[in-house]
This record gives structure tokens, C-alpha cells and sequence, in this order.
């Protein structure tokens, strides 16, 4: 089944002009700003009204039991981009996932390396058949491959910052327009072993769909919720190490546990940006360590 016929109006709205999806032409679940801030000429001013214009998002998430009733209320507060940024960082981050997901090995042969076509096929002339002078011509079957693929690298670079910005303006989307909501600890329910009937049962006290895409997003997962809930197709599991922007915006409905959103609050919370505000070069801070361990190696070299 093609991709885009099972993925969600979130994650479709991204590609078309006319979507409400972080839009600010239209009525978004993200608060509008009376004075968008003004993009300056070059990739790095540019880069740093970005991160000076970012804002605390902060939603109310109700609390579930196992049993499906409330129980209480969750804070998730996170920064987000203003309206006038948030599709294009939205799009970049996922954009630059996908296109780092492929492998670039597809490879083909041109004429050249085709194996054989050393011998002329037949003479020039005199056989009232057009003139061939190889078998690997790539007008013939079993030919060369004219302008075919070849092993490349497809992998492009973003900003740290920037990727986190993105996922928490997602995260931040979602909340606001009551797509997630948090559910309590119920590893004890499953202690007894592994059972899907279970979860989906679960899954629908929580009001959620099976056959709609979810995500589950906790610290850690219990070995038989998580061999309870990797059955179900429609459900994603994720952990801080597997969280990702796509999951995120393919997914109809969020979950989180209460100790996933404290995660998300310190990850993605005010802060975390805050110390990237002095940072105007707009590097990746992976290629900044990376080049102050190069330089106190070179100064550990040069003093022995």
C-alpha cells in the first residue's frame, strides 16, 4: 500500500500550501503572534531570529488510569516557533530525517562496465539491419544503463538545535489540539505475562482507535508491555533513544507515561534552548566539540 494513502492529514498537510498545519494564515492550534519577527539577509542573522523567537508552549494533558478514567492533570511545556517558522523548521528537520535514512546504494552499469560486447554483433552491411557495433548498447536488452543511479551519499546537515526545535514545536502542535494525553504506570497489569487482547483493550478505554496510527512514548518500557503492545501495527512504542519527528507527525493520537513527559519538560523546555542563545554562528554544536577536542588534543601534543 503506497505511503501516502495510510499517512495521516498531519503529516500530509506539510506538503500542501493551503494546510492549516502550522500556518499562520489561518486559525492554527498554535498561538498567533501580533509582530512576527522579521527574517535578516544572510543564512546566519537569519538563524538567529529564529532562536530568538521562540516561545514557551505550554498545554494541559488529562491523566488516565489503566481503567480509562481521569485521574488528574499533566503540564507539558515546550518551546515552539512562531507560526511565521514553524512549518518551514518543521519541515526541514523532517525532510532531513528521511532523506539521511537512505542508503544510497542503488547502482547500476553503464555500457562500459556491461560485461561482453567486445565482438562486432554482425557486419556493417549487406544484412538489412541497422548498423551495431557492441551488444552492451543501451538500445538493446542486457545493454548499458543510460544516466542510471549510482552509489551516492543522500545525507544532508541540520542543526542540532534546530532538530530539537522542530520536534518540540511537534510535540508542542499536538498537545494544544488535544491529540495526546498522559496515562499512568500500569506495568503490574501485565505482570502475569504478555498479552495484546490486553492492550487493545486498553487502547480502546483510552478512547483510542487500534486500527488508527499511535504513538506510545515512555522512559522505558516493561518487557511484557512491550511484547504486549509490538504486535499491534498501527501502534508505535518509543523511547527518548527512538523518538523521531515523523513518528511524531504520522501518528493521529500521542500517549506519554508521567515520567515521559517530565523527560520532554527537560528536554524541550525553555532552558535547553536558552543556552543555545549566544550561539550566533549557526554550526552544528557536534562539530563545535569536535573541534575543541581536536584543539586540546593538538595542545596535549605540543606540551609533551
Amino acid at each position: 500500500m503506497p505511503a501516502a494513502s495510510v499517512a495521516s492529514p498531519l503529516l500530509l498537510s506539510l506538503s500542501s500550501s493551503s494546510s492549516p498545519f502550522l500556518s499562520s494564515s489561518s486559525v492554527s492550534f498554535i498561538p498567533s503572534s501580533s509582530s512576527a519577527p522579521a527574517y535578516a539577509v544572510g543564512r546566519k542573522r537569519a538563524a538567529v531570529s529564529v532562536l530568538r523567537a521562540l516561545r514557551a508552549e505550554a498545554a494541559t494533558l488529562p491523566v488516565l488510569s489503566f481503567t480509562g478514567e481521569k485521574v488528574g492533570e499533566a503540564t507539558l511545556d515546550l518551546k515552539s516557533a512562531p507560526p511565521s517558522t514553524a512549518r518551514a523548521v518543521v519541515h526541514r528537520a523532517l525532510i532531513t530525517d528521511r532523506q539521511n535514512a537512505r542508503r544510497g546504494t542503488a547502482s547500476t552499469l553503464t555500457r562500459a562496465e556491461v560485461r561482453g560486447g567486445g565482438r562486432k554483433p554482425y557486419q556493417q552491411k549487406k544484412t538489412g539491419k541497422a548498423r551495431r557495433g557492441s551488444q552492451t548498447t543501451p538500445l538493446r536488452p542486457g545493454g548499458g544503463v543510460i544516466f542510471g543511479p549510482k552509489p551516492r551519499d543522500w545525507s544532508i546537515k541540520i542543526n542540532r538545535k534546530e532538530k530539537r526545535l522542530a520536534i518540540s514545536t511537534a510535540l508542542a502542535s499536538a498537545a494544544v489540539a488535544e491529540d495526546a494525553f498522559v496515562v499512568e504506570e500500569f506495568d503490574e497489569a501485565f505482570e502475569a505475562g504478555p498479552k495484546t487482547r490486553d492492550f487493545v483493550a486498553a487502547l480502546q478505554r483510552w478512547g483510542l482507535d487500534p486500527k488508527q496510527k499511535a504513538v506510545f512514548f515512555a522512559t522505558e518500557f516493561a518487557d511484557n508491555v512491550r511484547l504486549s503492545g509490538r504486535n499491534i501495527g498501527s501502534l508505535k512504542m518509543l523511547t527518548p533513544r527512538t523518538l523521531n519527528l515523523y513518528d511524531i507527525l504520522d501518528a493521529r493520537k500521542l500517549v506519554f507515561t508521567p515520567a515521559a513527559v517530565d523527560y520532554l519538560n527537560s528536554r524541550y523546555c525553555a532552558t535547553v534552548f536558552d543556552q543555545y542563545e549566544d550561539d550566533t554562528d549557526g554550526e552544528d554544536d557536534g562539530e563545535e566539540e569536535a573541534a575543541q577536542d581536536e584543539t586540546e588534543e593538538s595542545e596535549a601534543d605540543s606540551s609533551s
